[in-house]
């Protein structure tokens, strides 16, 4: 048991590494750090790593539960190695990082949930493709979905952690509070997202 939860938690730290770096692009120029995001996602289909909104519209009991919550840790880890990166660059990041999370907070908490429910429907229905093989046509929900929930501005919780760790840590003293209710509704919005599909869909297969 003990094993299965290590492989499962290495696997979601690479996933976060991934899933960062393209978050690094993104932040290094947004237009085309929106199609280059897509590198994240693929890779993490093509190494089936655990990423938490490409397996929480997968969970089928709690056990499975529980180890999403294993995989968000994971994924925050893997973010957090690539936001210590991004604060040794000569681009800013963290101020780019800091305006993305200031817009966050302008938004609302309850309203960034809401919008962060189209990011989960987007990704489940990406990962679902992607992993039915590889001919051109099931990687094209992947390709499209990626730089559309960038461009509506809907919230993925993963690529937001890299963000709210790369910004200084004066703006996290003075707004952790209200930082952490935001996450915690962006996580929710995420999935519940990424589970509406089950309601007309059944689809018993993750990520």
């Amino acid at each position: 048991m003990k094993s299965h939860l290590w492989n499962i938690f290495r696997s979601s730290v690479f996933a976060g590494v991934c899933i960062a770096l393209a978050g690094y692009g993104f932040l290094a120029g947004k237009t085309v750090g929106m199609f280059l995001f897509v590198f994240g996602l693929a890779t993490v289909v093509k190494y089936k790593l655990k990423l938490f909104t490409g397996t929480a519209g997968f969970v089928q009991n709690g056990q499975e539960m529980k180890e999403l919550l294993l995989i968000l840790a994971g994924n925050w880890a893997g973010c957090l190695i690539i936001a210590m990166i991004a604060r040794c660059s000569p681009l800013p990041l963290q101020e780019t990082a800091q305006t993305l999370l200031e817009s966050r907070l302008q938004t609302g908490w309850w309203k960034a949930g809401i919008l962060s429910i189209g990011c989960g429907i987007l990704m489940t229905t990406a990962v679902t493709f992607a992993r039915k093989g590889n001919e051109a046509g099931n990687w094209i929900p992947l390709v499209f979905a990626v730089p559309l929930f960038i461009h509506c501005g809907f919230p993925h919780c993963i690529a937001d952690a890299f963000y709210y760790l790369t910004v200084p840590v004066s703006f996290w003293a003075e707004n952790a509070g209200r930082i952490l209710l935001l996450y915690a509704m962006l996580v929710a919005g995420n999935f519940i997202g990424c589970n509406l599909y089950r309601v007309t869909v059944n689809q018993k297969d993750g990520v």
